[in-house]
C-alpha cells in the first residue's frame, strides 16, 4: 500500500522535480505540474495521455479514475494511494513526468 510519503519520496527522486502549494494540493512538476498530491494525501492527480488513463483505468480500475470533468478528457486522472503498491505508483509518476517534459525547443537559425 503506497502513501502520500512515498509519493513525495518517489517524485522528488525524479530528475528535475520541484514541490510547491498548488491550491489546496501539493504539486510536483518539471517543465509542467505531472502529479497532485491532495491535502489528506490519500489521492494524487496524474498527468497521463487519454490512451495511458484509458490503460491505467481498464487494468485497475479500483485505483484510478479519470477526473470527472474537462481536465480528465485531456487524460488527467485521480489514483488512490492505498490500493497502490509502491512499485505501481513508481510507475504512475515515471509515466506521468514523462508526460511533463518540456518541448525541446530548436535552436533559431541566423539570418
Amino acid at each position: 500500500m503506497a502513501t502520500g510519503s512515498d509519493l513525495r519520496r518517489l517524485a522528488l527522486a525524479l530528475e528535475g522535480t520541484t514541490e510547491a502549494p498548488h491550491f489546496d494540493r501539493v504539486a510536483f512538476k518539471v517543465a509542467r505540474i505531472y502529479v497532485t498530491l491532495a491535502a489528506d494525501k490519500r489521492s494524487a492527480n496524474f498527468r497521463l495521455t487519454p490512451d495511458e488513463q484509458e490503460f491505467k483505468c481498464m487494468l485497475m480500475p479500483n485505483a484510478f479514475a479519470p477526473i470527472g470533468n474537462a481536465w480528465g478528457r485531456q487524460g488527467w486522472t485521480v489514483g488512490t494511494l492505498a490500493r497502490l503498491s509502491v512499485p505501481e505508483l513508481k510507475a504512475a509518476l515515471e509515466m506521468a513526468w514523462r508526460n511533463a517534459q518540456g518541448k525541446a525547443r530548436k535552436p533559431r537559425e541566423k539570418k
